[in-house]
């Protein structure tokens, strides 16, 4: 075996998953000039967005639905919660789950978010057969078990 060949699978260019750490990364960057004005950041956002739709929730499932795990959750519900955006409390029936609710605050955010969807799908240069396409591929990727 040619010796550059045998590395070939060491290049970056033939990574699948850089492209896709890159794109995440560049996606999230373009969220920040509609959030931070907000005192927002892009995890805290799609925190909000779980709690907008369900209004209360177990931090497990929380963590399940954003593929996030505690370690990366508790101070992030916790920072959110000092700013009133949130509560967390035990469960009443088993003191082991903690349930999130959503505040008035953090759903007065919602109408402020409202445009947000909007003005980052004009960043996104790609037409709507291939957003639906690409949709599908990464939650194909993400749902793997």
């Amino acid at each position: 075996m040619n010796e550059d060949k045998k590395y070939d699978c060491l290049k970056l260019d033939n990574q699948l998953c850089f492209p896709m750490y890159a794109a995440s990364r560049k996606i999230v960057k373009t969220y920040t000039p509609f959030l931070k004005p907000l005192g927002l950041t892009y995890t805290q956002y799609i925190t909000l967005m779980v709690l907008w739709e369900e209004k209360e929730v177990k931090i497990k499932d929380l963590g399940e639905k954003l593929y996030l795990d505690t370690g990366t959750l508790t101070p992030l519900l916790k920072k959110m919660e000092d700013a009133g955006l949130l509560t967390r409390k035990r469960s009443a029936e088993d003191e082991r789950v903690v349930n999130v609710t959503i505040t008035e605050k953090g759903m007065a955010l919602r109408e402020k978010c409202l445009d947000i969807p909007k003005k980052i799908g004009g960043c996104v240069c790609l037409d709507r057969a291939d957003i639906d396409a690409l949709y599908r591929s990464l939650y194909a990727i993400l749902d793997e078990k």
